[in-house]
């Protein structure tokens, strides 16, 4: 259907607003009236009625205004209000609304003092609104009624105001009520869309030809200018392990239908989940493999709440075209504070006094208790976490050494370690922060313990795999080690409703905690926004800026362009390719970027608008490509 054949007839309430603006007004006016609830939810009643077709817009209209004494502050204050009120993506897709404006009408059975100035903030002119009219008295101060001649005052009035627009082409109609199907119904439309971003009525979608939640859904139907290759108010995103209720939020806002499950999913009810999911957020228990990723056909991206990427198959999401992004940087705080705390409950045996008295005991003793001023503290892994731990461990008079197998410069007056060896040997505390990559596996066993000096402490809060726990539980039964802290396991539940069990259980003097190393309010509300800002701009602008398993391209939105977002196979003469079958074509390239790992490419492409279906099949076919997709 061409863009210029078609001609949208938008409602105003509950549709370009997410508000009732008569409702509004309803509020301001009985601002000061002693029954002020009870009269506004008489109105707002009177209003359902209306716009679900049990009653006609002249009684609804007449039993509402018979209630109000209205003013121009009134008016003036709701202008502001719903300017404030424009339902979500109507506020995000301004410049899409702004260049299809020509053919855009607005037809609503409310008045023109408050529609027309709202849809002026998106570009549609006075002369494309058709509402009702407010009588005002002579000195312009006070409502004295309204036009009970005009169409739109009476039953069956919006396909007489539609009619008289006298519009070419295909007219179709667009709003949550009975009024705005009544236009398809009488034949002044060729087809009635419900739209529901802001509320659903069942008998109104009933009766649709299609149901719409977005601007950009609506768009993309009727192809035209500003339209999504997808909306998405169409992708679905799938939040597992109990994922911040941020994050969730930001993507509804974004239009993505959000899908959200408190525990991991086994690899089987993953694929079967994956099924029509456009994104995906996860924490460290659930495994994303080459298997799972198999079966996601419309996945554009994984995010990882959390530091840690292992337990997604990067080549294998690469290969698919899949981006992968974390959170190195949002918990580091949350683990290095509970890592200090335990050193201190560690060497103070705080736990073990705990269950005594909790037991109804009473446990009074400095024997086997030390402060932490003076100890040195070993750091196995001097990154983000283990780096932040040394300035902090310091500043309550610890010594530290470090060890680490990357060149990083040491902070404060920490000393870089000569070998793991010597660490182990000096360090009262070990504190472990290394990567989850299998080169680490049993980093620390049963000889790294006999090193470690008799009497010190084991903390691990970086992976599960890291320490073999059988030797470090035989340590501390042998009286090695004093102690020993641990918040990752080998083997984890993938929620709280199944049992645990790990050789550490019982001995004295040892923490035990379930992985919660990130798990405090703020850690997992920065790491919600910071994944999922990554997640929103590598759909809205094919950003892989932070991406770990796809070359990083962060480019900002082009005006008046298309975008060409082209993953291929690292293989000579991809952009060459590209580039010839766009000049063949006489497409002209206003900006383009390329990125290149061992393994894939990454071309961004931003075109003028000249540019048919058969180009974008040629560049599909480049050989090599992974996944091509037009973005706006």
């Amino acid at each position: 259907m061409a863009a210029s054949a078609t001609t949208l007839i938008l409602d105003f309430d509950s549709t370009i607003v997410s508000v009732e603006g008569l409702d509004e007004i309803a509020r301001l006016a009985l601002a000061d009236d002693p029954d002020r609830d009870a009269k506004v939810l008489a109105i707002e009643g009177i209003t359902r009625d209306g716009m679900e077709g049990r009653i006609g817009i002249d009684e609804s209209l007449r039993r509402r205004l018979s209630q109000l004494a209205i003013t121009r502050a009134h008016v003036d204050a709701v202008i502001k209000l719903l300017r404030k009120k424009l339902a979500p993506s109507f506020r995000r897709h301004k410049a899409a609304i702004r260049r299809n404006a020509a053919h855009i009408y607005v037809v609503s059975s409310g008045f023109r003092d408050y529609v027309v100035p709202v849809c002026a903030e998106l570009g549609i002119p006075a002369d494309h609104v058709v509402a009702n009219e407010l009588h005002w008295s002579k000195d312009g101060k006070t409502v004295i009624g309204y036009d009970t001649d005009s169409p739109l005052a009476r039953p069956k009035g919006k396909p007489s105001a539609v009619r008289a627009l006298k519009l070419a082409g295909t007219v179709i109609a667009v709003g949550d009520g009975a009024t705005d199907c009544e236009i398809r119904d009488a034949g002044a439309a060729h087809e009635f869309v419900a739209y529901c971003e802001n509320i659903a009525r069942e008998n109104v979608i009933a009766r649709a030809d299609r149901v719409v939640r977005s601007v950009d859904e609506l768009l993309w139907i009727y192809a035209l200018p500003g339209a999504p290759s997808f909306p998405k108010s169409r992708m679905v995103a799938l939040l597992l392990e109990n994922i911040h209720a941020d994050a969730a939020d930001m993507l509804r806002d974004e239009g993505y239908k959000v899908e959200a499950l408190s525990d991991a999913l086994p690899e089987a009810e993953l694929r079967r989940a994956l099924k029509g999911v456009s994104l995906l957020g996860i924490r460290s228990k659930t495994r994303a493999t080459a298997a799972a990723l198999d079966s996601a056909d419309r996945l554009l991206a994984i995010g990882c709440f959390c530091i840690g990427t292992e337990q997604v198959d990067l080549g294998a999401a690469a290969a698919r075209g899949v981006a992968v992004f974390n959170a190195p940087y949002s918990n580091t705080r949350s683990v290095v504070e509970l890592a200090i705390g335990e050193i201190v409950m560690l060497m103070r045996r705080v736990v073990e006094s705990d269950r005594v008295l909790h037991g109804g005991g009473w446990r009074k003793s400095a024997q086997g208790c030390s402060e932490i001023r003076g100890k040195t503290l070993g750091i196995v892994g001097y990154g983000h976490i283990g780096s932040q731990l040394s300035v902090l461990a310091e500043a309550m008079g610890m010594h530290v050494v470090y060890h680490d197998t990357a060149e990083v410069m040491p902070l404060g007056n920490a000393r870089r370690a000569k070998s793991l060896g010597e660490l182990l040997a000096k360090a009262d505390v070990v504190s472990l922060h290394v990567d989850g990559r299998r080169e680490n596996t049993h980093l620390i066993g049963e000889r790294e313990l006999r090193k470690m000096k008799q009497g010190a402490y084991l903390l691990n809060l970086a992976r599960g795999h890291i320490v073999d726990l059988d030797a470090l539980a035989a340590s501390l039964k042998a009286g090695h080690l004093a102690g020993a802290a641990v918040d990752v396991f080998p083997a984890e539940p993938n929620s709280n409703k199944e049992a645990f069990d790990t050789p550490l259980r019982g001995i004295p003097n040892v923490i035990l905690t379930a992985h919660i190393g990130g798990s405090t309010g703020e850690a997992q509300q920065g790491i919600g926004a910071f994944v999922a800002n990554r997640l929103i701009e590598h759909v809205n602008a094919g950003a892989t800026a932070g991406s770990v398993n796809l070359p990083n391209i962060a480019l900002p939105p082009t005006p008046r362009a298309h975008r060409f977002l082209h993953l291929h196979r690292n293989q000579p003469g991809v952009l060459a390719e590209i580039n010839s079958i766009l000049a063949r074509r006489k497409i002209n390239i206003l900006g383009q970027s390329l990125r290149t790992d061992e393994a894939v490419g990454y071309v961004v492409t931003d075109v003028n608008k000249t540019y048919d279906d058969a180009a974008i099949d040629e560049l599909r076919s480049v050989p090599g490509t992974v996944r091509f997709r037009v973005l706006y």
